[in-house]
């Protein structure tokens, strides 16, 4: 197939990744690339140019004195993304379909989904997130050739009242998040902000005795420095914004991870990824996280419940590593997620030849 790939264009493709989207996005091209189908992505500038990259050309857009006195005035920074697939979705509308076979979305822009009605070819749309409000208008006006993937069954519920959307989970490459011996501090790792709860793991390890090790980028700094910061000690680590490799290998030393959104993540990248290295997880009970984790490889606590939290990391410490692993390789692997993209991609094809 000749796909295109729209990604986000926030944060460039590349390690270390921002977070779960921008590490799906080249995971999923990189695949399909692999398999022999010829993919065009679209992202961020710094992208990997291993994945054959055109850059989204986000201007670095300045209103007029007249605009920044509307009260209602977005940020420039939204302004330029807006243009920016504004003008890749018109070229699409005018030249797409002598170039591709289908447009896949992994963006969380709604301007690919409320333009889908210009093209002529099919749009598919990964639903990243819950129900949000320019997603949900941009749906009411989609195009009749648009089809929608959603991350986890959760998420798929979450949007069933508006859309119908097909649930492929989201994957980890078991090639190369390779089973590790533990035996370490507990882990944590991700974005450090409010939302995904830094401080509820560090509190938990505290009262669960065990020694915790943090990895991740700091976006919100006056919150580390409130919450995290101050905790730091001998038990308590901040490791850094680590690359793949380091953090592979923090988290197959690890004897357990903590996962602690404070909402229902979609998806949960990061205990597939724990599982993979055979390292087991204490979470809350939110998003699709419930789907992921069972009994033989993780333990689940109520949400924003830290004592609670300490009480599953505990158990989940004693869990069988071979079996966490043998979760990730069946339940969350790279190449079922894959599989199913390229079957989907393939039906959707199929359909429009056939129209």
């Amino acid at each position: 197939m000749r796909l295109c790939i729209i990604g986000p264009s926030r944060f460039p493709i590349s390690e270390p990744f921002a977070g779960g989207l921008e590490a799906h996005t080249h995971a999923l091209v990189s695949a399909l690339t692999a398999r022999g189908h010829e993919v065009t992505l679209f992202a961020a500038a710094g992208s990997d140019p291993n994945l054959g990259v055109h850059f989204l050309d986000v201007p670095a857009f300045e209103m007029s004195d007249a605009a920044r006195n509307d009260v209602g005035a977005l940020p420039e920074q939204w302004m330029g993304e807006h243009h920016a697939y504004l003008s890749l979705m018109l070229d699409l509308a005018e030249h797409g379909e002598q170039k591709y076979d289908a447009v896949l979305n992994t963006s969380i822009h709604h301007l690919p989904v409320a333009m889908s009605r210009m093209l002529r070819l099919p749009l598919i749309t990964t639903l990243h997130t819950p129900p949000v409000g320019w997603l949900e208008s941009a749906i009411h006006v989609r195009g009749p050739l648009t089809r929608f993937i959603a991350v986890s069954a959760h998420t798929r519920d979450a949007w069933a009242p508006l859309v119908e959307s097909t649930a492929i989970r989201n994957g980890v490459d078991t090639d190369t998040w390779l089973r590790g011996p533990g035996g370490g501090p507990a882990i944590w790792f991700g974005r450090i902000v409010p939302e995904k709860g830094t401080h509820l793991a560090i509190r938990a390890a505290r009262a669960a005795g065990v020694p915790l090790d943090l990895a991740g980028p700091v976006y919100d700094r006056a919150y580390f420095d409130a919450e995290v910061r101050p905790h730091l000690g001998a038990d308590i680590r901040y490791l850094g914004h680590l690359d793949h490799a380091q953090l592979r290998r923090a988290v197959g030393h690890a004897r357990a991870a903590l996962v602690t959104p404070r909402w229902d993540e979609p998806y949960g990248l990061v205990a597939a990824e724990a599982l993979a290295s055979g390292t087991p997880v204490a979470a809350f009970r939110r998003g699709a996280l419930p789907e992921i984790l069972t009994e033989d490889c993780g333990r689940l606590a109520e949400a924003d419940d830290a004592d609670a939290l300490a009480g599953a990391l505990q158990d989940a410490c004693g869990l069988d590593r071979g079996a966490a692993r043998h979760r990730a390789e069946t339940f969350c692997s790279h190449e079922r997620m894959v599989d199913e993209y390229e079957a989907l991609l393939l039906d959707t094809t199929a359909r429009k030849a056939a129209a």
